[in-house]
């Protein structure tokens, strides 16, 4: 297809809104609206009743509007709620002087995720359809890429780990936040964590029929202690952080990275009374396994010039195709 043939790019509506390139109507109601004040009351409904409260109607009617004059700013309730999720989610991201290791900065990052559904509980609600295009969104990857910015993973790779991160803090918040609206409701806390049904379970779970379960629940650590605190679930989300975390240092150790590699299994400690060194079968073993750590270690340095190039060639081939497609 020719240029002259294609079509300019055009983005969604809200999408455009959103990035501040959308044309504004010309004609409003008398009080003048704006998206951002659409946006705010949106905000505010979904915060205090759920998503499920929130409507174009609902939306007007808090601002005084009939629910026509949205629709000259915002065309669907679809398009609302990308806002929303746009306005709700300002990602704290830190300043270029922060140095820190990748899991600390990685860290930082899940717990400003797990922040942002903490303060609104409603956005585990809004469905996944598509990859990030908002401006937020985008910095949400942004700020990631640049906390793993130096570990070992090709592109696919760290956008993997991102998408296993996100899943894992939207996944915790949403148990997290139905826990605790459970709880809320709930005359009685052990109907919620299941201690009001102890005893019964104590009788059913036999160990004939639950080999595994059943000391578990005797030893009281299938269910919470009476007087927990069902709405702080950190230390499973920090172990299953922390766990997440090991599988990617464990992979970028394969790789040959540099992520804190375990220390090597020190030599079993030799008899005193025999004198090694001298034995011509030791002087040549420890030859070979320096020779074969010299090895490993070249091996290290032209796996990461091997990427380093094919991450540049990749660069160059899309900064070509671009040109190209300009011409």
């Amino acid at each position: 297809m020719s240029d002259e043939l294609r079509a300019d790019p055009e983005l969604p509506r809200a999408v455009a809104l959103a990035w501040g390139v959308a044309a504004h109507p010309q004609r409003g109601p008398k009080r003048e609206l704006s998206i951002e004040r659409i946006v705010d009351a949106a905000i505010e409904i979904a915060d205090a009743e759920g998503l499920g409260a929130v409507s174009m109607s609902r939306v007007a009617a808090s601002l005084g509007f009939t629910t026509m004059s949205l629709y000259r700013y915002v065309t669907s309730k679809d398009d609302l709620i990308l806002l929303m999720q746009e306005g709700a989610v300002e990602p704290p991201v830190p300043d270029d002087a922060v140095e820190r290791g990748w899991r600390d900065g990685v860290t930082a990052w899940v717990h400003a995720m797990r922040a942002a559904y903490r303060e609104h509980p409603w956005l585990v609600d809004i469905p996944i359809s598509g990859a990030p295009i908002t401006p937020n969104s985008l910095l949400i990857v942004d700020w990631f890429l640049r906390e793993v910015r130096d570990l070992p993973l090709n592109d696919g790779e760290k956008m993997s780990t991102l998408l296993l991160l996100t899943s894992y803090a939207r996944a915790t918040s949403a148990q997290e936040r139905d826990l605790g609206a459970a709880a809320a409701a709930a005359s009685d806390p052990g109907e919620v964590t299941g201690q009001s049904a102890f005893a019964a379970l104590a009788e059913l779970v036999t160990p004939e029929r639950f080999p595994y379960l059943s000391p578990l629940l005797l030893g009281g650590g299938y269910v919470a202690p009476p007087g927990a605190d069902y709405d702080d679930g950190d230390d499973d989300f920090a172990f299953g952080l922390h766990r997440i975390l090991d599988g990617v240092e464990r992979h970028v150790e394969r790789l040959g990275g540099t992520s804190s590699p375990a220390a090597p299994e020190p030599p079993a400690e030799p008899p005193a009374q025999l004198d090694l060194p001298r034995d011509p079968r030791v002087r040549d073993a420890a030859k070979a396994r320096r020779e074969a750590e010299k090895g490993v270690r070249e091996a290290q340095k032209a796996l990461r010039e091997a990427q380093k190039r094919e991450r540049d060639a990749i660069k160059h081939a899309i900064e070509r195709e671009q040109q190209a497609k300009r011409k």
